[in-house]
């Protein structure tokens, strides 16, 4: 299954599938204290549940206000926030 980006609806609890939408391409955000969009498995929606990484990435961004993952250093970007 092939991995997709999808948009935050910024209403719904972060940590659902059912709170996103597929987008074309990249987000345009990055950095900031709300979940902006995630890159995961799925077709017209994620797949639910989301992934145990995906959910942690979502905590950690919320915590830390940037992409992630962060480590390792260089890591492709899961999780992208925004202001």
């Amino acid at each position: 299954m092939a991995n997709f980006w999808y948009a935050y609806n910024g209403v719904g609890d972060p940590t659902l599938a059912s709170s996103y939408s597929k987008i074309t391409g990249a987000p345009g955000c990055l950095n900031g204290p709300t979940v902006c969009a995630i890159y995961v498995q799925g077709g017209t929606f994620p797949v639910s549940p989301l992934p145990a990484n995906i959910l942690q990435y979502i905590a950690d961004g919320q915590a830390k206000s940037v992409a992630q993952p962060q480590l390792p250093a260089g890591s492709k970007f899961f999780v992208y926030l925004k202001s």
